[in-house]
């Protein structure tokens, strides 16, 4: 990845927050708790997953920069939701958790050098060994992924 790809992938990391307070103007609130299958999440879940995946996201960025080649956890999104009863969660609190956890790792992603870009990895519990730069380009896509999952579940809802 080229240092120019790498700061357009930044930058667009970092406007996540805003993209999300958007486009959830789109979906009624009326439907934010509804699931269009059991196994399947509502919008308010998807929101409180965003925040949850957001604290992972922020101390694994941390390893990278302070503690290359150290351990980082996988963990179990579906038994998160259920266990930590999403739908009792705040959807307000869990925004402004993201807004700010998102905030404090794009603020310190510009300040990275080259050198750690290119080198620093983790070791994942799951998925292995990870480059700062997969790191980037997992977290950059999080929102946009769960944005088209929302917009499914707006067609669901619309056509039930």
């Amino acid at each position: 990845m080229t240092t120019q790809e790498r700061n357009a992938l930044i930058e667009s990391y970092g406007n996540a927050y805003n993209i999300l307070i958007e486009a959830l103007k789109e979906f009624p609130k009326e439907m934010w708790q509804w699931k269009p299958t059991p196994e399947k999440w509502s919008i308010h879940e998807i929101i409180i997953h965003i925040a949850d995946s957001e604290v992972n996201s922020f101390v694994r960025c941390r390893r990278f920069v302070a503690e290359p080649g150290s351990g980082v956890y996988g963990y179990d999104e579906n038994k998160w939701a259920k266990h930590l009863d999403y739908h009792s969660q705040s959807v307000e609190d869990s925004l402004e958790l993201f807004k700010l956890l998102r905030k404090a790792s794009y603020d310190l992603i510009k300040t990275v050098d080259d050198k750690t870009w290119e080198t620093a990895t983790v070791n994942h519990s799951e998925n292995g060994v990870m480059s700062f730069e997969q790191w980037l380009k997992v977290y950059e896509e999080h929102v946009p992924v769960h944005l088209r999952q929302m917009k499914r579940n707006l067609e669901d809802w619309k056509n039930r």
